[in-house]
């Protein structure tokens, strides 16, 4: 059996290629709770909440189908993307809220970076820029799709496009990782409430669209494969969600081989650093995100 140490390039620190996406992460995700992404999107015609999120993330692919986002997403239930998706695209097209989602993304970052060194922001969109040189898109169809967006010229959309780059790049690396593991979307998102990190139990409920008792009978199936308890991942949960997340580095780690360590490292120290000023100017709601107060 091959092991993720034996496809994992010599030299290579994974726990430096996991802080490096992590760090890196925020940079991208915030935008989904921005009040310039309701905004912006909305004006193109589409609805706010769920709608907007669907179509602004999956606009790159063009006008697609429910069955091409719940696949992509993964772990969206079904039935809620079908009620945005396809109708989406009767309301606006993939190209205007491409347009709409570049617009707001960047006013949203330039918001949240505050008084942030224009010098630090220019340094890490041209550090994650050269490690994108790495990425490649096979069975990476969410990363190909926006690969084939224009880069931007500004240095603050510049930064946001490398790090939603390398965000949709790794995500669909930790699709094969859950895949591989035997969790579908349902488990995949119970055990990963169960680590403590991510979000809290009733944001993932609400904004992936699970029922109160889909969400049940997703624990009784992980509960009666020994990895969920009453208290709980059991140790076999914690071993299993502790091998997603390592695949999911090996098959992440080719932007951050490409930089190397030093480079690495200074991705770190600058993402990290901004991603404390994104919070600490509020860009995620309360009672959202585990353990913290935001």
């Amino acid at each position: 059996m091959v092991t993720v140490d034996q496809l994992t390039p010599p030299g290579v620190d994974l726990r430096l290629v996991g802080r490096a996406h992590r760090a890196v992460e925020p940079l991208h995700s915030h935008h989904y709770f921005s009040p310039e992404h309701e905004e912006q999107l909305a004006a193109t015609g589409l609805r706010p909440g769920r709608m907007a999120y669907f179509a602004g993330r999956a606009a790159p692919m063009g006008a697609v189908g429910p069955g091409t986002v719940v696949a992509t997403f993964y772990n969206f239930s079904p039935s809620l993307v079908a009620r945005h998706v396809p109708r989406c695209w009767t309301l606006a097209s993939p190209d205007a809220v491409v347009a709409a989602r570049w617009a707001s993304a960047t006013a949203s970052l330039t918001r949240l970076l505050g008084d942030t060194p224009t010098e630090k922001v220019a340094e890490l969109g041209d550090l994650l820029a050269e490690a994108c040189t790495a990425l490649t898109p096979e069975a990476r169809p969410l990363y190909a799709a926006h690969a084939d967006v224009p880069w931007p010229t500004d240095p603050v959309g510049r930064l946001w496009h490398a790090a939603t780059l390398l965000r949709e790049h790794r995500g669909d690396g930790h699709l094969m990782a859950l895949q591989l593991h035997g969790l579908p979307g349902p488990e995949a998102l119970v055990t990963h409430t169960a680590t403590g990190r991510g979000f809290t139990v009733e944001a993932a409920q609400r904004t992936r669209g699970w029922s109160p008792e889909e969400w049940t009978a997703a624990q009784q199936r992980l509960t009666e494969r020994g990895l969920l308890d009453e208290h709980g991942l059991t140790e076999d949960g914690v071993a299993l969600r502790g091998a997603v997340e390592e695949a999911t580095d090996m098959l992440s780690v080719q932007p951050f081989e490409h930089l190397g360590a030093d480079r690495t490292g200074r991705v770190v120290e600058l993402a990290k650093g901004m991603a404390r000023t994104l919070v600490a100017n509020g860009a995620y709601p309360a009672g959202v995100l585990a353990g913290s107060s935001r």
